[in-house]
């Protein structure tokens, strides 16, 4: 007798990953109490990561040096498109601040065949406890997007990010660092593919606050992603 297959046996979790020995085992727990199929990208950490990671039931690609959250993604997403099999595609960061269900509904929204692409936003949904200083970033970045890739969403720059096997194929990252996210929406513009925002609550922690990005860093990024355009259209 053929067993029934899985819930959200079509479905891949990619979880970039460094340094996040201490609480990566618990996030892809939970996880995987409703998404079998979980990819851990360990992007050249020194601590155990991976050994967390393969003792959650991920299975885990490494790095053998630090390359970044864009090189992260990229291998996340090449990996779980060697499943011919997997049609939904669900980006979760490593350090708990998101939570399984609101992958679930993004999900479970995307299978209604309305949209190709959900982004996160804390905006429509909650974040509590967010720093002051946090929300000022995340409102400039918003107009920063908006300018330089004709994307307009409320919550830029979260990490929960849900969409189809189309779009997936689609994603050749070329920014290996953080720049990559706006690099990310710049592809789906010019993908023509329908997305949308989906209201996700962003818990926020102390550990998760320490190992979130530091404002001085958004300046950074800003100047990573001009330098690329800039050098992008003198090659043309």
């Amino acid at each position: 007798m053929t067993e029934p297959p899985l819930a959200n046996d079509d479905v891949w979790v990619i979880i970039r990953c460094f340094n996040e020995s201490q609480v990566v085992r618990g996030v892809i727990e939970e996880l995987r109490q409703h998404f079998p199929h979980v990819v851990g990208v360990d992007d050249g950490s020194r601590d155990t990561s991976s050994a967390e990671m393969v003792a959650a039931g991920a299975v885990v690609v490494r790095h053998a040096i630090n390359l970044g959250g864009g090189a992260a993604l990229q291998t996340g997403v090449e990996f779980a498109l060697l499943d011919p099999q997997a049609k939904y595609f669900v980006c979760f960061d490593a350090d708990g601040q998101h939570r399984p269900e609101d992958a679930l509904s993004m999900v479970e929204r995307l299978r209604r065949g309305e949209e190709d692409i959900l982004i996160g936003s804390r905006f429509l949904g909650s974040a509590a406890g967010m720093p002051r200083s946090r929300r000022i970033v995340l409102r400039m970045a918003r107009i920063f997007e908006r300018l330089t890739t004709g994307v307009s969403l409320t919550d830029a720059h979260n990490g929960l990010r849900a969409f189809t096997r189309a779009f997936a194929e689609r994603i050749d990252l070329q920014m290996a660092d953080m720049a990559y996210a706006s690099e990310l929406l710049g592809l789906i513009k010019q993908s023509g593919m329908r997305y949308a925002e989906h209201p996700v609550t962003i818990q926020y922690t102390e550990y998760s606050m320490a190992k979130g990005q530091r404002s001085i860093n958004s300046v950074n990024i800003a100047m990573d992603i001009w330098l690329h355009q800039f050098l992008k259209g003198r090659r043309r």
